[in-house]
Formats: structure tokens, sequence, C-alpha cells
């Protein structure tokens, strides 16, 4: 597995969604349905800074050997976020009657980063897997 694809995919994705929660708070609150009230901004704001860490975190790691012992703990931090964000996002589309297609979208990346990075956390790496 290409460790370098999966980790700069996976922070240009978490880059994207940090940036655009930490400058369009408002927008997106409105967009999502939560009104122009100023503690979900607040969130939202504070949502983006974690994504945005996490982004800057796989972004520096994308060239290091990834898998088995190797950055243990960059692993278990990408599948601990992307299996329990995945689980909540399934349980939230199974309690949607219609879903928004994005919703969809979004709870479909996260399984995938999550089964992703599971592998990783299981396999140990080889001499080329970073190529």
């Amino acid at each position: 597995m290409n460790t370098k694809l999966v980790m700069t995919i996976s922070a240009a994705l978490l880059a994207v969604a940090g940036i655009s929660l930490s400058f369009f708070p408002n927008e997106i609150s409105n967009y999502i349905g939560l009104g122009v009230a100023k503690t979900p901004q607040l969130i939202l704001q504070a949502l983006g800074s974690l994504y945005f860490g996490f982004a800057m975190l796989n972004w520096m790691a994308k060239g290091s050997f990834i898998g088995g012992i190797y950055a243990k703990p960059l692993v278990v931090a990408n599948l601990s976020h992307f299996t329990i964000g995945g689980l909540s996002l399934i349980k939230g589309v199974i309690s949607i009657p219609n879903p928004p297609y994005q919703l969809v979208i979004l709870t479909g990346v996260y399984i995938i980063f999550a089964t992703i990075f599971g592998i990783l956390f299981m396999r140990n790496p080889s001499a080329n897997a970073n190529s």
C-alpha cells in the first residue's frame, strides 16, 4: 500500500474541511441548518482547527514508514478519528429518512479511510511501501 499517497490524500481532504470550517463557519452553519447562532459557529471553527491540525500531522508524516510499529501513534490517531467518525456518520445516515447525498459521500469517505488506517495498523510496512 502506498502510504505516501494515503497520507497526502487524507491531509488534503482534512485541510479543505479545516480551512472551510475555520473561515466560513457562518455559511456552513446556515447551510446545514444550524442558523446564525454564535455557539454553533464557534464549535465549527474549533472543529476546523482540529481538522487542519490533523491535516498538518498527516502532511508532515507522509514520507515516513507507516504501519506495524512504525508511526503507531499517527496510525492510531487517524484510525480512531475515521472509525469513530465513520460509525457516527453511519448511525446518522441510517436514522435520517432521506439523507443528503453529501452526508452519504462523507460517510463513505470516512469508512474508506477507517478501513485503510485499520489495514495500516495491522500490517508491517515493506521497504518500498512509501514509493
